[in-house]
């Protein structure tokens, strides 16, 4: 659990004070993926339950519910998010057989309905210090049809004493019906030179390529620095830089246990630069490939090029849900190789 907001959310936190004389009964908060803000939102959701809150709105972190917060059990706090990120013991009311039940089946990537229906008892009993009740939902787009319709009807009838903090990467995902219920409030993006600063504070090495690859997101580029390699994007990379169709299959084949999400991620920002160099001369995401992405932008059509990514954003789409992730893989960079060999 963080214990204090990354530096890029100074201004926004400071803000966020600003609601608290009316705090609305749900907030969400929307900005780029890897950027902090489930940790933001759970930092905001102690402070909200803190007794002795400072000046600022941080939390004390001393109090008896600071200290319950701290160790995942406090009986005024919910966090809804998907079976795939439960990867630490938490305190949230789930039963050890539940638990053990839960992984022997691969974990689900979506918020279901049970999960929300699991808060109408947690709403329903007074608060155990007299204050508020909070929940903390994200990422919000992983609520599945059923889930959101039921959070809706919680939202349209909220709870006295209780506040939604949610959280989303991709506001265009979620149900317009849901997103007219709450606040929105948007959190930033940080500057290319203070995610380095804090990136190199962290002791990444090559900290301005990582950065770079993760389209400037410092959380994601820190991940990924720490999992020690970049072997499965440069195979891809090293496909998309030559392509053909022998290429394209051998790649399928050998990438097939890669999280298609973060492939379609990775071609995506491949073809971005390509776009980028035709209009303008400029790389964002990979300038270690400048001489590659140059030869392709100066061959390739600006309307094939712009179907391409077409494509590859509608794929994004059904990333998560593939029928075959070979043949979904093979697809893609057919398709790929077809747009700019």
């Amino acid at each position: 659990m963080t214990t204090a907001i990354y530096p890029w959310q100074e201004t926004a936190w400071q803000q966020l004070q600003g609601l608290r004389a009316r705090m609305p009964h749900a907030i969400l908060f929307h900005g780029a993926a890897g950027t902090g803000k489930a940790d933001f939102i759970e930092h905001f959701a102690q402070s909200l339950l803190c007794e002795n809150a400072g000046p600022g709105g941080h939390a004390c972190g001393a109090c008896v519910s600071c200290g319950w917060f701290a160790q995942h059990n406090h009986p005024d706090y919910r966090r809804v998010r998907p079976e795939s990120f439960e990867d630490e013991v938490s305190g949230e009311g789930e039963e050890g057989e539940e638990k053990k039940a839960a992984k022997s089946k691969t974990p689900s990537k979506e918020i279901k309905i049970e999960q929300i229906r699991s808060l109408a008892d947690f709403m329903n009993i007074s608060t155990h210090r007299q204050g508020l009740r909070v929940v903390v939902l994200y990422p919000a787009e992983a609520l599945n049809m059923p889930a959101s319709n039921a959070l809706l009807k919680t939202l349209e009838e909220p709870p006295p004493g209780t506040v939604f903090l949610l959280s989303s990467n991709s506001l265009d995902r979620l149900l317009p019906t849901i997103l007219s219920r709450c606040r929105k409030f948007a959190l930033p993006m940080p500057g290319h030179e203070e995610a380095l600063a804090w990136l190199k504070a962290q002791g990444v090495a090559d900290a301005d390529s990582w950065l770079r690859e993760q389209g400037g997101a410092p959380l994601a580029a820190l991940a990924q620095s720490e999992s020690g390699s970049r072997e499965e994007m440069d195979m891809l990379l090293q496909m998309l830089a030559h392509p053909s169709v022998e290429a394209a299959l051998r790649a399928a084949d050998k990438m097939q246990k890669v999280p298609l999400a973060s492939l379609v991620s990775w071609l995506q920002r491949w073809l971005y630069d390509m776009f980028s160099y035709k209009l303008s001369g400029n790389i964002r995401y990979y300038p270690r490939y400048r001489k590659e992405l140059a030869g392709l932008a100066d061959k390739v059509h600006t309307a094939r090029l712009m179907a391409a990514i077409k494509g590859v954003n509608e794929r994004r789409a059904i990333a998560d849900h593939p029928l075959s992730p070979k043949l979904f893989i093979e697809d893609m960079l057919l398709d790929y190789t077809a747009s700019c060999a």
